[in-house]
């Protein structure tokens, strides 16, 4: 039987630190997924989490790695893909934007719009993905309402557009004016805001003598607000034009319900989606999706391996007979789950915005196309530009075979890229990364998953560039220059910084030397 319910498919972005797993974790309890909320940094006796597996995001409190909640709110079915915060994952962060249909963002109410925050934007922009804004941690000191607004439109060149507006100052969060209904919703603080926190809606006549001069504070600014032309309008947002603001303190959980709700009425359901040979395949069309992230070592217990796909279009059904597109050839989907952080559970059938897990689909690597029917390629995901380069080599030469897998694994994960030459051989593989980070994740799993500790030796590289076979010929012995190959066969040459780099150029005019995409803050 089909599940004709509307999905949404949306990812939490923002600078690190903002909230991202802390407003992850209270969508999922508004949603009665989950009874009890985790904090992100697990202190005070609290739990991680649930989007937050990995012992290094346990231990620091950061997202380290992407994860994606499916569940059943107001009968529709939500995907939400928990993201990187830190640069030095921004190339995940990026797979996941290319999987979703809209995107969350946080903004800290005391820093403002950050580098990470502003970088992110762009990539939405460029991307055509409908961005709404949350003004969280309004329970702390802050800016003011107004400035941030202010900030948005400068900085982003986005028209913000709220629908919810802060009754008091940020540091003094009584709750919010909803300005489609002009009620005042009044929020009461619960325990560490581990359960969902109560609140009230009354209309302006009903509201309290303790709550009536900042109230009407609001009221003015809403008022403001309507006059400049700040009203929400689902055209111009779809379009890009505008964002829709809302303000919460996600520790407090305060504000969710008004975002899951907003997400459920205005966020773009799931649409059609072009191939790279201009052709497009419509939701209703037969069954294609695309992986945007591979994963390994959630569960210690079975080593599992798996590919996140993203079904674009036709109804998924566990054991069907796909067409693996880089190969043609065909396989079967038998071990397909629902994903939830990284809790798995079969499922019988998917349909277009869902996010399955393909369990030990060995064949599978990130952009690749899966699909039914007429034959269809989706755009690949682009690989950003490196800046950081070590050699890695196993630190126990007994254990080279895993040594050799755990590598293996961990490029086909885009943990890091993997760059290889016959000068230096499959024993010391150049690792290669957009942030220092990523290093040590790598140096974590090789030890904990793989079981094969590793050395890193630094290399004073800075930068890469695109080249060719022709390229590598040419510029083999070059000083300051090294050209090895990456595993999707892409040619990299690498420079010890930007002058080397230009007097290479000017010095082989015919070489091919192209600039990659960037993807540090």
């Amino acid at each position: 039987m089909s599940d004709n319910r509307p999905r949404r498919t949306f990812a939490v972005i923002s600078h690190p630190d903002a909230g991202k797993s802390t407003l992850t974790e209270a969508l999922a309890l508004h949603a009665r997924v989950i009874t009890e909320a985790g904090a992100v940094h697990g202190k005070g006796g609290r739990r991680a989490t649930v989007s937050d597996w990995m012992e290094m995001e346990k231990a620091r409190g950061i997202s380290i790695t992407s994860a994606a909640l499916q569940f059943d709110y107001r009968d529709h079915v939500v995907n939400l893909v928990d993201t990187p915060g830190h640069s030095d994952f921004s190339e995940d962060t990026y797979r996941v934007l290319s999987a979703v249909d809209s995107a969350v963002m946080l903004v800290d109410a005391g820093k403002g719009l950050e580098p990470q925050t502003l970088k992110l934007f762009k990539v939405c922009a460029l991307r055509g993905i409908p961005v709404i804004t949350v003004i969280n941690k309004w329970d702390r000191p802050g800016l003011a309402a107004l400035e941030l607004m202010d900030l948005i439109e400068q900085q982003i060149k986005l028209r913000p557009t709220p629908l919810t507006w802060p009754v008091g100052e940020a540091g003094d969060f009584r709750g919010v004016l909803d300005r489609r209904t002009g009620e005042f919703v009044k929020y009461t603080r619960t325990a560490g805001g581990a359960t969902r926190a109560p609140e009230v809606r009354m209309p302006a006549a009903d509201v309290g003598e303790a709550d009536l001069a900042v109230w009407q504070d609001a009221v003015e600014e809403h008022e403001l607000l309507s006059a400049d032309d700040a009203d929400h309008d689902q055209e111009q947002f779809l379009a890009g034009r505008t964002t829709p603001v809302m303000f919460a303190s996600a520790l407090q959980n305060f504000g969710v319900a008004q975002l899951l709700e907003l997400l459920l009425d205005l966020a773009p359901a799931p649409h059609a989606t072009p191939g790279v040979d201009g052709s497009v395949r419509e939701v209703s069309d037969d069954f294609s999706a695309f992986v945007f992230k591979v994963q390994s070592g959630m569960n210690a217990a079975h080593r599992d391996r798996v590919a996140y796909a993203r079904v674009v279009s036709g109804e998924f059904d566990r054991g069907m007979i796909v067409t693996h597109a880089a190969t043609g050839r065909p396989f079967a989907t038998k071990y397909a789950q629902a994903v939830f952080g990284r809790e798995l559970s079969s499922i019988e059938h998917a349909y277009p915005g869902d996010i399955i897990g393909l369990v030990n689909a060995q064949a599978l690597r990130v952009g690749d196309t899966m699909y039914v029917g007429d034959r269809i390629e989706f755009p690949p995901v682009p690989s950003f530009a490196p800046e950081h380069f070590m050699t890695a080599t196993a630190a126990d030469i007994g254990r080279y075979k895993q040594f050799r897998r755990g590598i293996e694994q961990l490029d086909q994960e885009g943990v890091v890229q993997v760059l290889r030459s016959d000068l230096r051989g499959d024993q010391s593989p150049v690792l290669a990364a957009v942030g220092p980070m990523q290093f040590e994740v790598v140096q974590e799993r090789m030890t904990n998953e793989f079981n094969s500790p590793i050395r890193l030796s630094r290399l004073d590289y800075q930068l890469a560039r695109r080249t060719d076979a022709a390229g590598a010929t040419a510029l083999s012995g070059a000083r300051g220059c090294e050209v090895l190959q990456r595993s999707d066969g892409t040619y990299l040459a690498l420079f010890v910084d930007k002058w080397r780099a230009g007097t290479t150029a000017r010095d082989n005019p015919d070489v091919m030397l192209e600039e990659l995409p960037a993807g540090g803050s």
